[in-house]
């Protein structure tokens, strides 16, 4: 049976950064083209409603006391704005009125920001079974995540835990969870959110491209090593430009070096004086032009990642990943199939690996056919799928679960 969705979600595109608004889009479509009746419910400055790829996408103006949590708001109406994350009455109002306007089988919230977590109490009240999809660590972490000077947070610190309070107690009234990695869904389960749900896990969706990556010479001299992301330290990237500069020491192994993607101009201007001079800083690039240029990806963050997007978009295009074992990258790859791992911010044991696939071109071709193997546990259709037996499976539970006992 298909249903009627209310996808609620912080940021939707054009609107909003990220891979979060991004998979929104591809979730919507996905559980569209199987026959669901979708309806998209998101947040910016303006209200409006189009429809778009066969469901239909209604704006509401900020529920709180901004919508862009992007851009540099004054301190008092960030506290506000947090305070209110917590519990929104105003929101609490309008999640109940749209939810009896669309009758939705089932409310699917995706990062919570902005819709608020009173969405779940609003589910809750009208009758509604209510799903959310865990993006970030927003509900443990004012900063969405769990990162500070330079270091992963093992639990919430004190500011956190009281800014947190009611995102937890709210997170009782949701049906079910789902996360892309497990990572994020037991950091959130050990720390007690979630009580009545049940879990699952289900990949980030992406398109596979039409053409994949170009035919590799596995006897061509120079290795070329890429990175594409944002020019921050989180990510990792100084790990990479100092396994860079060991390999550029040795002098020993033909590796090249590509950098797209950009940050802050400081940041990246010091990132040319870390890596050795032959590296190539691309800036913005798409995706799709940017793998097929390289033989390897390397993603190595020392944040713990939920799920890490390019991992998976590389591995479509056959780019075998090396990625840092932090949050939820490791899961991604298959180990020695499709890609190979290093513990996270450790540089020797990164050039160690460069060294070894640049010197086994064969071991790299079959990753590469391992990688495109990879890719289909991302694909779109087997992941709307996937998240649509979760969603039916949720309904069902609270339907036996409101269901009086025949006497």
């Amino acid at each position: 049976m298909k249903m009627r969705i209310l996808l609620a979600c912080a940021a939707f595109p054009p609107n909003g950064k990220g891979g979060g608004p991004a998979s929104s889009e591809l979730i919507a479509m996905g559980l569209t083209n199987l026959g669901n009746t979708v309806r998209v419910l998101t947040v910016s400055g303006e209200q409006s409603t189009q429809r778009r790829d066969g469901f239909e996408i209604k704006t509401l103006r900020s529920l709180n006391v901004h919508w862009d949590y992007w851009k540099n708001n004054p301190a008092w109406r960030k506290l506000a704005w947090h305070m209110l994350e917590n519990f929104n009455p105003r929101a609490l109002a309008i999640m109940r009125r749209e939810i009896r306007n669309f009758r939705p089988d089932v409310l699917l919230t995706v990062s919570i920001e902005n819709i608020n977590v009173a969405s779940w109490l609003a589910a809750a009240t009208e009758g509604v079974p209510c799903a959310h999809m865990i993006y970030s660590y927003f509900l443990r972490c004012w900063r969405g995540t769990m990162f500070r000077q330079g270091t992963n947070c093992v639990g919430e610190c004190t500011t956190c835990l009281v800014s947190s309070l009611g995102k937890k107690f709210m997170s009782r009234y949701v049906d079910g969870v789902v996360a892309e990695t497990t990572f994020p869904l037991n950091s959130h389960i050990r720390a007690g959110y979630f009580p009545n749900a049940i879990t699952h896990v289900t990949p980030g969706p992406i398109v596979l491209p039409t053409a994949h990556r170009r035919p590799t010479n596995a006897d061509r001299r120079t290795l070329r090593v890429g990175y594409i992301g944002l020019h921050d330290p989180a990510k990792g990237i100084e790990t990479l430009a100092a396994a860079a500069r060991n390999i550029a020491a040795d002098g020993k192994n033909s590796i090249e070096f590509f950098i797209a993607g950009d940050g802050p101009a400081e940041y990246t201007k010091k990132l040319t004086t870390l890596f050795p001079p032959s590296t190539q800083f691309l800036g913005w690039v798409r995706p799709a032009e940017f793998y097929p240029s390289v033989d390897v990806i390397v993603v190595p963050s020392i944040w713990n990642e939920p799920f890490g997007r390019v991992s998976a978009e590389a591995m479509s295009f056959g780019i075998p990943v090396i990625t840092a074992r932090s949050g939820g990258l490791p899961e991604n790859i298959v180990e020695g199939e499709s890609g190979l791992s290093f513990t996270a911010g450790n540089a020797a044991e990164l050039y160690d690996i460069l060294r070894r696939v640049c010197a086994d071109r064969t071991s790299m071709e079959r990753m590469a056919v391992g990688a495109l193997r990879r890719a289909q546990h991302f694909k779109l259709e087997q992941v709307a799928e996937d998240l649509e037996r979760f969603l039916a499976g949720v309904c069902e539970r609270k339907l036996i679960a409101t269901t009086p006992l025949a006497a």
